[in-house]
């Protein structure tokens, strides 16, 4: 079974894509230049308000690939990584993946193959512009 759920975010002037295990969104509209994971502000959804099947998917150890697109630019990035049991999705702004197996509320998936440091310099250029229109699409493989 496939499934697909997408948050829509946007860029920020402080975008620097420069932490070596994290990437995050979040429903902030700001963001000081130490969010050094933080790839897109201001998103329809935080990690709480995911659908029900895509959290129990996950809670089950399956695997997901993350395609982060920039449909005006037609850029896109793909990563992966794997649900755990312990995952909680409680928290109402952030959704956040990662390299290493720590879990906390805002953990999306652990074990990531790319982290913010791994996007294309020149997407994160494009993400440093309000305007800059990010999709986040989650599916489940």
């Amino acid at each position: 079974m496939r499934m697909i759920e997408e948050i829509i975010a946007r860029g920020h002037p402080n975008i620097t894509a420069k932490h070596k295990t994290t990437l995050e969104i979040t429903k902030e509209g700001e963001l000081s230049k130490r969010g050094d994971c933080i790839i897109g502000v201001k998103a329809d959804k935080g990690i709480s308000e995911l659908s029900e099947k895509i959290k129990d998917y996950l809670k089950r150890g399956r695997s997901a690939r993350i395609s982060i697109i920039l449909p005006d630019y037609g850029m896109e990035e793909n990563l992966t990584g794997i649900g755990a049991e312990k995952l909680s999705f409680t928290h109402p702004t952030d959704i956040v993946v990662r390299k290493s197996s720590f879990i906390c509320g805002r953990t999306l998936l652990i074990k990531a193959d790319k982290a913010a440091i791994d996007l294309s310099r020149e997407m994160v250029e494009l993400l440093k512009d309000p305007s800059t229109l990010l999709i986040f699409r989650i599916e489940i493989i």
